[in-house]
């Protein structure tokens, strides 16, 4: 009998997950799927690597249904499907750590109430994200569950990279410079030790361009600065938010539209960014297929302010040795990292056309200064690898022991 574990990552209309089996010090990927349309009607569908339907099942709609509700039933689909191994453990990305959690956390109560107070730092992501795991304790109790953070990974940030130019005592509260997609960028890492481990003992930013998207300044495979900052609002430009944007903007729109801060939320992380600009969709692939010049003008800021905060963190890191693009538009769209690779020539950067177009993992051209790298992110494996490592025995972990 072996041991497998379930990740979750739970959003405000769907919730992803994966089941991995672990074998010794491996993990074997079963099954991964989603619960879309919550709350109000949730579609369960369940699918094999190879992507054949293992389950589908919906909830009839009427109501609004509560996590304890679809969990439930996800949790028996996984048990059938276990056929007598144990579910062991289950894993859940959580977007905000905050300043006391570097590493993956065991759940419980107390831990629950802390990171609840990080809710107003991550409207978007952190209250689905806590929803999920009392959902689990309520009709798993037993179950261990281990939250796994997105600021985790930048949490040896240099100190002067962490810091907002405002009094101290705002500072001393934890107003700071957190980063985010850590669980990505902690991938990226592992992988690049493994395709290249000379250029992983570098200088690498890596890119992660999605709907959310941030840079990483990472040195020896650590992060040394990053996009992102309090929130995840920060940094570059995305699919509906902002990315950084002058204080005074704010202000003007409380003082001159008489918005309200929810108000200011919701724009800020709902109708900016690829959507604001171009008034059609947040969707890069959209846009690339899109004749508007509205469209063509929300893809150009997106390359210019990527491009952009690349130089800016090549200084950081004193040069640069290589890019790594990965997440949605980062690993499928040639046309964009051409875009991003033609403005970093002054760095002597060179893209292959030829790899670019084929999706390569390596793309750059002969004699390119700088390594340029396409590779595909899996936070679930992360997370998977990190709720895999609990011991159970005693409650801690062992977060290094798989790979």
């Amino acid at each position: 009998m072996n041991d497998a574990v379930v990740t979750l990552n739970a959003g405000s209309s769907s919730l992803k997950f994966a089941l991995f089996e672990k074998d010794g010090e491996d993990l074997r990927l079963m099954a991964k799927g989603q619960i879309e349309g919550l709350p109000a009607a949730p579609h369960l569908v369940a699918r094999s690597p190879d992507g054949a339907l293992l389950t589908e099942r919906r909830w009839e709609p009427g109501r609004l249904w509560e996590h304890e509700d679809f969990l439930g039933g996800l949790l028996d689909w996984i048990d059938d499907h276990l056929d007598g191994d144990r579910l062991a453990a289950a894993g859940h990305r959580v977007v905000h750590g905050g300043a006391d959690f570097s590493g993956p956390v065991r759940v419980d109560d107390a831990i629950l109430e802390r990171l609840a107070r990080l809710n107003p730092l991550a409207p978007l992501h952190q209250p689905h994200n806590l929803a999920a795991i009392r959902a689990l304790l309520a009709v798993r109790p037993d179950l261990p569950q281990v939250a796994c953070f997105d600021t985790a990974f930048h949490h040896g940030l240099p100190a002067v990279a962490t810091r907002f130019a405002i009094p101290r005592d705002l500072a001393a509260e934890g107003v700071r410079r957190y980063g985010f997609h850590g669980l990505s960028y902690e991938f990226i890492a592992g992988r690049l030790r493994d395709l290249a481990p000379d250029l992983a003992a570098g200088r690498v930013i890596a890119a992660h361009l999605g709907n959310g998207a941030s840079l990483c300044a990472m040195k020896g495979g650590r992060s040394v600065d990053t996009t992102m900052g309090f929130t995840a609002l920060d940094g570059l430009m995305m699919g509906t938010r902002c990315g950084a944007i002058d204080p005074g903007v704010l202000l003007y729109l409380e003082q001159e539209h008489c918005m309200t801060p929810k108000e200011i939320e919701d724009l800020l992380y709902r109708h900016c960014g690829l959507l604001g600009v171009s008034g059609e969709s947040g969707d890069m692939r959209a846009l690339l297929a899109s004749d508007s010049a509205a469209a063509r003008e929300a893809v150009e800021l997106f390359v210019y302010r990527a491009s952009r905060e690349i130089g800016a963190l090549a200084a950081s890191l004193g040069g640069l040795d290589g890019v790594v693009f990965t997440a949605g538009i980062g690993e499928n769209s040639p046309e964009i990292r051409a875009a991003i690779a033609a403005r970093l020539q002054w760095l002597g950067a060179r893209l292959d056309p030829e790899a670019n177009r084929a999706n390569y993992l390596r793309i750059d051209a002969p004699g390119s200064a700088v390594q340029m790298w396409a590779i595909s992110t899996d936070e679930e494996v992360m997370i998977a690898r990190h709720a895999a490592a609990i011991d159970l025995n005693q409650g801690n972990f062992a977060v290094a022991a798989l790979k």
